[in-house]
């Protein structure tokens, strides 16, 4: 059992900081093929390997974790930017800035997003970075939101299957 869970965090922060690999489909197919693990435990660990990869995003975005050079944009000689760029810098420091004004607002973004996945939960998270929510609470409102999400993915399997056995 506990070998599945260390594979699960490995799974759950990988797809996290690249996703490449859905989490939700290695869920689903996680619990049909193990069904002695608990929806419980897998949740919680896929909610912690989860969010322990985008706090990397999160720091970067906020400024408190120094990115390597190779992920930095290299210097380039000032051109003009088109006017699609203007707009959508325009438009991003809009949102950034309407963040800062309404806390909250970030806030409720943000906890939707970790349930649902709309807005996405990568966007979120980055846009959180930047209007600068405290860490405390993008830690604690991502578990929460995360934990819901893949405990329910996590158990709707067993459920589903009960259903068509009765």
């Amino acid at each position: 059992m506990l070998g599945w869970l260390c594979l699960t965090f490995g799974v759950a922060f990988g797809s996290s900081v690249l996703p490449l690999v859905s989490i939700e489909l290695f869920v689903i197919g996680l619990v049909t093929q193990q069904p002695h693990l608990s929806w419980w435990w897998i949740g919680l660990v896929v909610a912690v390997g989860q969010v322990l990869g985008k706090l990397l995003y999160f720091l970067a975005a906020r400024g408190s974790l120094r990115l390597p050079a190779f992920l930095k944009r290299a210097a380039r000689p000032e051109r003009p930017l088109s006017p699609w760029r203007r707009k959508w810098r325009s438009r991003m420091e809009q949102v950034r800035e309407r963040c800062h004004r309404h806390p909250r607002w970030m806030f409720g973004t943000h906890a939707v997003s970790s349930v649902v996945g709309v807005p996405p939960f990568m966007f979120t998270t980055v846009l959180a970075g930047l209007a600068g929510m405290s860490s405390w609470l993008f830690v604690s409102t991502s578990v929460i939101g995360r934990f819901a999400r893949f405990s329910v993915l996590a158990a709707s399997p067993a459920a589903v299957a009960g259903w068509w056995v009765h």
